[in-house]
């Protein structure tokens, strides 16, 4: 590989690692106009195995809008990041998979202030990814959820 290609699968991780962060964030801050535009325009998620819906990214921001308002904080860490690029019709590189595993705790709401108790998931997601005339963009979103936790005082019952 020379140094030229070299550079540029460089700032191709780079770039495929902000959209993925950008993902966590605008899904953490609630930034849902965000959300989508992280999405090609025929761009997917799947939300089906943590109980939500698989849909076009504007209606799936719609539904976590709806679904994650019961929580006053939400914090993704998305790690473990696998990143490949693939070929599209025998391109240059312009597709890439990521497979990533996360852990995310949120805090229920009451009145809109936090409260306890928390939630925490945890599983991984399999992203797959189009480079477009404005950058990397994603295609498609798959969360496997594997666990769910909320804590003992939480899940007795009386």
């Amino acid at each position: 590989m020379t140094q030229r290609a070299e550079l540029a699968t460089v700032m191709d991780r780079l770039a495929v690692d902000e959209l993925i962060t950008a993902y966590a964030v605008a899904v953490d801050d609630g930034d849902w106009t965000g959300y989508r535009m992280l999405f090609t325009t025929d761009g997917r998620a799947d939300y089906r195995s943590a109980g939500g819906i698989e849909g076009d990214a504007g209606q799936v921001a719609g539904w976590l809008a709806e679904s994650l308002a019961l929580f006053a904080m939400r914090q993704h860490l998305i790690v473990n990041r696998q990143v490949r690029f693939g070929f599209l019709e025998h391109d240059t590189g312009d597709t890439a998979s990521v497979r990533a595993d996360y852990l995310n705790p949120m805090r229920f709401a009451a009145n809109g202030a936090p409260t306890e108790p928390d939630l925490v998931c945890g599983g991984r997601y399999d992203f797959a990814l189009l480079r477009t005339p404005d950058g990397w963009r994603l295609r498609k979103v798959t969360v496997e959820e594997k666990w769910r936790r909320l804590p003992a005082k939480a899940t007795a019952t009386p």
